[in-house]
């Protein structure tokens, strides 16, 4: 067993060598897309609601709706998630750090 490991956020050296090398924002954002689109589709699925409902309550079409669930799909906009957020009675929270 190695007593000289380095006790720490694992986190922050990944975050380091990202910003190293010259990504750490764009790998962010895509993360942070991601986590949207997949916390807005658990949503729909505990409340029972499929995608054309969703597309329902938001008023567009299902295929809108698709790109809006699509983790890598990064032409999304703040309002379409605060409205998505809502239909599923839910908000959108935002911050700068």
């Amino acid at each position: 067993m190695n007593d000289n490991i380095e006790r720490g956020r694992a986190g922050q050296f990944f975050e380091d060598f990202l910003k190293e090398q010259g990504n750490y924002e764009e790998t962010t954002e895509q993360a942070v897309k991601r986590v949207l689109a997949w916390q807005l589709a658990e949503a729909m699925k505990q409340q029972g609601i499929n995608k054309v409902e969703m597309a329902r309550r938001l008023s567009t079409s299902r295929s809108q709706l698709d790109r809006l669930l699509d983790p890598k799909n990064e032409h999304v906009t703040l309002h379409i998630l605060s409205r998505a957020a809502q239909a599923v009675g839910r908000s959108l929270k935002l911050e700068l750090q």
